[in-house]
């Protein structure tokens, strides 16, 4: 049982990311970017050339890359590619490594592994519901889409990428649309999960309420 597993789902722009980083900090934890492993995939299948539509080639590529989280970094073959892995046209390539079932069960059993091996926090998709199903503490984080978008322009912004407010809108909606339908790994709220909308809270806000619950539920 994971039992000192917190896993946090929600749509892409909901503001995962910050609130739970600083969640595990404050708990004295690791933080575990899901996203992050597919991103890192990405990025090894165009290093080696590989066609991203071509699903046995990349599932291959996930099998193949040594993809580790440590600190809330992530690591790709050794080389910290935490920074990379947020690159714009990353973001638009990132479904096909997070859309094809068999990169999605490798990155599962090795998030699996993770959790086994150490109390984390982790963020995603599908973590509440498919990874780790029997987590004791469990949050769906959401926020309108405006809202999503505005954090996702900003977040450009302070990397020096610039982009119409529209498209990333457009951009997050087509995410959604696809995380919801993949047939392996979509996004749905856990059952079990408490729902937050984070679109008129702060980060500060969000986590507050988040490390009051996670304390009651996980030993620490």
């Amino acid at each position: 049982m994971s039992i000192n597993v917190i896993a946090v789902d929600g749509p892409a722009g909901a503001g995962k990311s910050a609130v739970t980083q600083e969640l595990a900090r404050r708990l004295g934890i690791d933080y575990l970017n899901t996203g992050a492993m597919y991103r890192a995939v990405v990025i090894a299948a165009q290093r080696q050339g590989v066609d991203l539509t071509d699903e046995e080639s990349i599932t291959a590529v996930a099998r193949r890359a040594q993809i580790e989280s440590r600190a809330g970094r992530t690591y790709l073959d050794g080389e910290d590619v935490t920074d990379a892995v947020r690159d714009a046209q990353i973001s638009r390539l990132v479904r096909y490594s997070a859309n094809a079932p068999g990169v999605r069960e490798i990155m599962a059993q090795l998030q699996r592994a993770i959790g086994q091996e150490r109390p984390i926090a982790t963020e995603g998709r599908d973590q509440g519901t498919v990874v780790f199903p029997d987590a004791r503490c469990k949050f769906y984080l959401t926020a309108s889409v405006e809202e999503r978008a505005r954090r996702r322009l900003k977040e450009l912004n302070a990397r020096g990428q610039y982009e119409p407010l529209q498209e990333v809108q457009r951009q997050i909606l087509e995410r959604d649309r696809l995380d919801m339908q993949r047939e392996v790994g979509p996004l749905r709220q856990p059952q079990d999960a408490v729902v937050i909308d984070s679109s008129e809270l702060s980060i500060e806000q969000v986590v507050s309420i988040m490390e009051k619950i996670a304390r009651e539920k996980i030993t620490l």
